[in-house]
C-alpha cells in the first residue's frame, strides 16, 4: 500500500514531500485503500500549497529583516536605523547634495550611482525594502569626498534570488547566523582605522620649519575676526579652487585681494602686515616684493570672486549672500544691533528715537547744530559747497565701513556719471551684440527687475541717441545752394525709390530701396570725426579759429552681394540680391600759406566702421535700369557738391569744406556696368587702357592709362549717333568697346581685393595645367581637366588643410598664394625644370603683391615698389616663354592690370590698396548678419 501511494503521489513536488514525510513517523502511516485515494492526493495537495504559501511569508517577513545592499541583519545592527529603499532622500542627505549642486529625490537614483545597484525593478518576495544605517552612511560619505572603495567593496553588494528549499535568508533567520562574505560593522570599523592609520603614515608630515613659518604669518595677519573662513561656503567647492581663492597668509576667503608680481594673491592688510614684518618678499616663494609692487587681480577673477555664495555667519542668521554683496548684508545687522543697544540719557519723556526713525521736521530739528557747523565750514573752506561736503563725509563713512561697492557708486553719482549707463553706451551694447528690440527691451526688465536700479535706459531713449548718429541731426548750409536739393537738413533714412515713378511711368520695380541723402550723410560722417580734425590741426601747429576751407576726399564703394533672401517670414517680393553704396573719409588737407597740410588720414581705410553706408538696395547688379534708377539721384547730387562750399559749425567755429569724390571701390564688373563697357569677356580687356587681348598678350608690360568718364561719355555718344555711317565692327573699333551710356564718374584705378581673388584664380588653374602637363599636349578633354582639378584639390586638402571651394574666395586666394602652395604642388609633378619656373612665378608674384596690397607701400615696401618693374617684367618674360601654352594670343584682365597699370597708379595715387572695395565687402557682412 505504501509502495502504491509513492507511485499515486509522484506528481507532488519533491520539497513538500520530503517534507511531510519527515513529519508522519512511518509506524504512523496508515495504508490507504483504493476509494481513499484521490480524496487524500486532494487533502495532500492542499496541504503542500499551505505549506508553501506560510514559507513564502515567512521568506518574505524575514526579507524585511535585512538589508536590500549588503544584507546585513537589522536585528545585529547597534544603530537600529534603516531607511525605505523607494522612499524619499531625507533632510540631511538633502542638505549635502545641496551643497554638492546636485539634486536628486529619490534613493534609487543615488542607490545606482553609488552602489552600481538598480533597484527600480525590484520585487517585494525576491528583495528587502529597505537598507541599514551603515550603507547610508557610505551614501553620505560618498558626497564628502571620501572614497566610496574604502568603506564598502563593491564586491560585497548582496545577489538576491527567490525562495528555494535551500534559501540562504530563511536558513539564517532560522540559525541566527551572519552571512560568511558580508564583514560585521565591528570588522568595518577596525578595517577604517587601520586604513586611516596607514594614510597618515603614506602621507608624511611637512617640515617643521614651513609649519612654524606659517603659523608665525598667521599670527602677523590676525585677521580671524576680520576675514572669512573657507568653512563658511555656501558650497562645497573642490580643494584646489578653494585653495584659489584663500589668502596665501591667512588661509581665509580673500578680502580685497591683491597680486604679487610672482602671481601669488593675498589679502592686503595681510600681505602689507607680513611685508612690514618679515622684510620684501613674497610669503609663498620668497620672491622679492614690495608694496608698491601689489595690483589688484584681473576683473575676470574678482567677478568670480564676488559671486561665490557664502554662509552669514552671525547667530540666528541663516541667509546665504554673495561675497561682493557681503558687506552690504552685514551692514544691516549693524544697523539692526545699533537700533537694538542705542539707548540714550533723557530726562524723562517718552524714549528717545533713532535718527533714522524720525520725520523729516524731526530730523531737521536734531541736527540743526550739525548742519549750522557743515555750513560755516562749507563756507569757509569750500566756497559754501554744502551738497560736496556732505557727500564727501558719506562716502568717507562708507569706506570706514568697507562698504566699497556704495561707495563707488556714490563716487559716480558725485562725478556726474550716475549709476546707469548713457543711452549712447546702451545703443552700441544693442547693436554690436545684435539684439533685436524685443530681446534688448526684455533684458532691461529683467535688470532693471532685479537689481531695482535703471541700469540699462529704455527704448526711446536708444532712439533719442541714435537720431544724433544718424544723418539729419547737425544743421548746415551750402553756399551756392545745392541744385535740386532741399535746403532742409533734418533728413534721415528717405526711401531710394522716391521721385521714380513721376519720372518713369511703364517701368515695373520690383525692388525696395532706401538711402540717406549724400550731404546730410557726409556731415554726419564728418561731425563723427571732429575731435580727430580738431587734434590733427593741433598736432600740426594750426590754429582752431581756422575756417577752412578744408579738402575732404571722399572713396566711394559699390558692390552687389547675393542670397539675402528672408529666411523666414512673408515679406514682398523682391530679388534675392541686394547692392550697397557706401564712401570713406580717406583724409582732410587744409590750404595754410602756400601748401596743403593734412590734418586727418584715415589709418585703416579698408575697415568697415569707416565704410558709411549711403545707399541700399535689393536688386541685382546686372539690373543696369534698377541700378541707374536708384542711383541717379545720388549721382546728381553728387555732382552739384562738386561745385559747391559745406558751411558747417565745428569747434564752435563756422568752417567751410569741399569735397573730393574718387569712385575707386568697384570691382571690375560693376565697373564696366556704370562705365558703359562691354563685360569682362570683351575683346577689350581692359578698364583703364584701351588694348585688346592679343595686343596685351603681345605687349605684357607696357601700357599706359587713357581711358576717363569724359572721353566714356563722347565715345558712348559717338556709339548712338555713328556720325561716320561705319559698319558695327568699325564702329565697335573706334568706341574701343563702349556699349551705353555710363552714369557713374569711377577713377581708372586697380581693386586690390578683386586683384588678388582673379589672379589666384589663374594661379589655381596653372596648377592644374602643369599636374596634367599641358605644356606637353595642348590638346586635353574636359574629363581629364576635373580628374586634375580633383588631384589638386585632395592633395591641397591634405597638405595645406585647404578645402576645396565653388568660387573663389578673399581667404582662399590668401592661403593660396604661398611657397608652401607650390611646394606641395611641386610634389604633383615629375619635372624638376617645371619647379623651378613655379617657384619663381610664385615668388616674383609674392614680390609683386605687398605693392598694390598695402595701405602705403612708400612707408611699408619701399624696395619692392624700386623693384616693380624688373619683377613685372621677368614676370611677363615667364609667362611668354615657360607658360606659353596658356599665354599665347590670350591674357586675363587681372594679370594683364597688375603687369602693366600698377607703377603708374601708385605714382598717381600713392596707393592700390587704401583705395580698395575691402571695406565694403566687410560692411556687406555685416548687413547680411543684420
Amino acid at each position: 500500500a505504501n509502495k502504491e501511494k509513492a507511485e499515486k503521489v509522484a506528481s507532488l513536488d519533491k520539497g513538500t514531500m520530503v517534507q511531510i514525510d519527515a513529519a508522519v513517523p512511518v509506524a504512523e502511516k496508515p495504508l490507504l485503500a483504493d476509494t481513499d485515494l484521490n480524496h487524500n492526493k486532494q487533502g495532500l495537495e492542499k496541504d503542500a500549497d499551505n505549506l508553501k504559501m506560510q514559507e513564502n511569508a515567512a521568506h518574505q517577513a524575514n526579507l524585511q529583516q535585512l538589508c536590500r545592499i549588503c544584507g546585513v541583519s537589522f536585528k545585529t545592527d547597534r544603530y537600529k536605523r534603516s531607511h525605505p529603499v523607494h522612499g524619499p532622500v531625507d533632510s540631511e542627505t538633502q542638505g549635502l547634495l545641496r551643497k554638492k549642486e546636485k539634486r536628486a529625490t529619490s534613493w534609487p537614483d543615488l542607490i545606482a550611482k553609488v552602489f552600481k545597484i538598480d533597484v527600480r525593478g525590484d520585487i517585494d518576495t525576491i528583495h528587502p525594502t529597505r537598507f541599514c544605517y551603515n550603507c547610508w552612511s557610505i551614501i553620505q560619505r560618498k558626497f564628502s569626498n571620501a572614497p566610496c572603495e574604502v568603506y564598502f567593496p563593491r564586491n560585497s553588494t548582496m545577489d538576491w534570488k527567490s525562495h528555494s528549499p535551500n534559501c540562504t535568508v530563511c536558513y539564517t533567520a532560522r540559525r541566527g547566523v551572519k552571512r560568511k562574505n558580508q564583514p560585521s560593522n565591528l570588522q568595518l570599523g577596525k578595517r577604517l582605522k587601520i586604513i586611516a592609520e596607514r594614510a597618515r603614515k603614506t602621507k608624511g608630515v611637512k617640515k617643521q620649519v614651513q609649519v612654524n613659518n606659517k603659523n608665525l604669518m598667521k599670527k602677523i595677519a590676525n585677521c580671524k575676526k576680520i576675514h572669512l573662513s573657507t568653512k563658511l561656503l555656501a558650497v562645497d567647492y573642490p580643494a584646489d579652487f578653494v585653495k584659489s581663492i584663500s589668502c596665501q597668509v591667512c588661509e581665509h576667503i580673500l578680502a580685497d585681494p591683491v597680486e604679487t608680481t610672482c602671481s601669488h594673491l593675498f589679502c592686503r592688510t595681510c600681505i602689507l602686515k607680513c611685508l612690514k614684518v618679515m622684510g620684501s618678499y613674497c610669503p609663498s616663494c620668497r620672491y622679492p616684493c614690495f608694496p608698491t609692487d601689489l595690483v589688484s587681480p584681473v576683473k575676470s577673477f574678482l567677478n568670480i570672486l564676488n559671486s561665490l555664495a557664502v554662509r552669514c555667519p552671525v547667530k540666528e542668521c541663516d541667509e546665504e549672500v554673495l561675497l561682493g554683496k557681503y558687506c552690504h548684508h552685514l551692514s544691516s545687522h549693524k544697523e539692526v544691533k545699533r537700533k537694538e543697544i542705542y539707548t540714550h540719557v533723557n530726562k524723562g519723556g517718552r524714549p528717545r528715537q533713532h535718527l533714522l526713525s524720525l520725520t523729516r521736521r524731526a530730523q531737521k530739528h536734531r541736527l540743526r547744530e550739525l548742519k549750522l557747523q557743515v555750513k560755516a565750514f562749507a563756507e569757509k573752506e569750500e566756497g559754501g559747497d554744502i551738497k560736496a561736503v556732505c557727500l564727501t563725509l558719506f562716502l568717507l563713512a562708507l569706506r570706514a565701513r568697507n562698504e566699497h561697492r556704495q561707495a563707488d557708486e556714490l563716487e559716480a553719482i558725485m562725478q556726474g556719471k550716475g549709476s546707469g549707463l548713457h543711452p549712447a553706451v546702451c545703443l552700441a551694447i544693442r547693436v554690436n551684440t545684435f539684439l533685436s528690440c524685443s530681446q534688448y527691451h526684455k533684458m532691461y526688465r529683467t535688470v532693471k527687475a532685479i537689481t531695482g536700479r535703471q541700469i540699462f535706459q529704455p527704448l526711446h531713449a536708444l532712439r533719442t541717441a541714435e537720431k544724433a548718429l544718424l544723418p539729419g541731426y547737425h544743421p548746415f548750409e551750402w553756399k551756392p545752394p545745392l541744385k535740386n536739393v532741399s535746403t532742409n537738413t533734418e533728413v534721415g533714412i528717405i526711401d531710394g525709390l522716391s521721385g521714380l515713378p513721376h519720372s518713369v511711368d511703364d517701368y515695373p520695380v520690383d525692388t525696395i530701396s532706401k538711402r540717406f541723402r549724400y550731404d546730410a550723410a557726409l556731415v554726419s560722417a564728418l561731425m563723427d570725426m571732429e575731435e580727430d580734425i580738431l587734434e590733427g590741426m593741433k598736432a600740426q601747429d594750426l590754429d582752431d579759429y581756422l575756417n577752412g576751407p578744408f579738402t575732404v576726399v571722399v572713396k566711394e564703394s559699390c558692390d552687389g552681394m547675393g542670397d539675402v533672401s528672408e529666411k523666414h517670414g512673408s515679406g514682398p517680393a523682391v530679388p534675392e540680391k541686394a547692392v550697397r553704396f557706401s564712401f570713406t573719409l580717406m583724409n582732410i588737407s587744409i590750404a595754410h600759406g602756400n601748401e596743403n597740410v593734412r590734418i586727418f588720414e584715415e589709418v585703416k581705410p579698408n575697415s568697415e566702421l569707416c565704410c558709411k553706408p549711403l545707399c541700399l538696395m535689393l536688386a541685382d547688379e546686372s539690373d543696369h535700369e534698377t541700378l541707374t534708377a536708384i542711383l541717379s539721384p545720388l549721382i546728381a547730387e553728387r555732382e552739384t557738391m562738386k561745385s559747391s562750399v559745406l558751411l558747417l559749425e565745428m569747434g564752435g567755429i563756422l568752417r567751410t569744406f569741399k569735397f573730393i569724390f574718387r569712385g575707386t571701390g568697384y570691382d571690375e564688373k560693376l565697373v564696366r556696368e556704370v562705365e558703359g563697357l562691354e563685360a569682362s569677356g570683351s575683346t577689350y580687356i581692359c578698364t583703364l587702357c584701351d588694348a585688346t587681348r592679343l595686343e596685351a598678350s603681345q605687349n605684357l608690360v607696357f601700357h599706359s592709362i587713357t581711358r576717363s568718364h569724359a572721353e566714356n561719355l563722347e565715345r558712348y555718344e559717338v556709339w548712338r549717333s555713328n556720325p561716320y555711317n561705319e559698319s558695327v565692327d568699325e564702329l565697335r573699333d573706334r568706341v574701343k568697346g563702349v556699349s551705353a551710356k555710363p552714369f557713374i564718374e569711377t577713377v581708372p584705378s586697380i581693386d586690390a581685393l578683386h586683384c588678388d581673388i582673379g589672379n589666384a584664380a589663374e594661379f589655381y588653374k596653372i596648377f592644374q595645367f602643369e599636374i596634367g602637363e599641358v605644356y606637353k599636349n595642348p590638346d586635353i578633354s574636359k574629363e581629364e581637366r576635373k580628374r586634375w582639378q580633383s588631384t589638386l584639390d585632395k592633395h591641397l586638402r591634405k597638405k595645406m588643410n585647404l578645402k576645396p571651394i565653388m568660387r573663389m574666395n578673399g581667404n582662399f586666394a590668401r592661403k593660396l598664394m604661398t611657397k608652401e602652395t607650390v611646394e606641395a604642388v611641386c610634389e604633383l609633378i615629375k619635372c624638376e625644370e617645371r619647379h623651378e619656373a613655379l617657384r619663381e612665378l610664385m615668388d616674383l608674384y609674392l614680390k609683386m603683391k605687398p605693392v598694390w596690397r598695402s595701405s602705403c607701400p612708400a612707408k611699408e615696401c619701399p624696395e619692392l615698389v624700386c623693384q616693380y618693374s624688373f619683377n613685372s617684367q621677368r614676370f611677363a618674360e615667364l609667362l611668354s616663354t615657360k607658360f606659353k601654352y596658356r599665354y599665347e594670343g590670350k591674357i586675363t584682365n587681372y594679370f594683364h592690370k597688375t603687369l602693366a597699370h600698377v607703377p603708374e597708379i601708385i605714382e598717381r595715387d600713392g596707393s592700390i590698396g587704401a583705395w580698395a572695395s575691402e571695406g565694403n565687402e566687410s560692411g556687406n557682412k555685416l548687413f547680411r548678419r543684420f
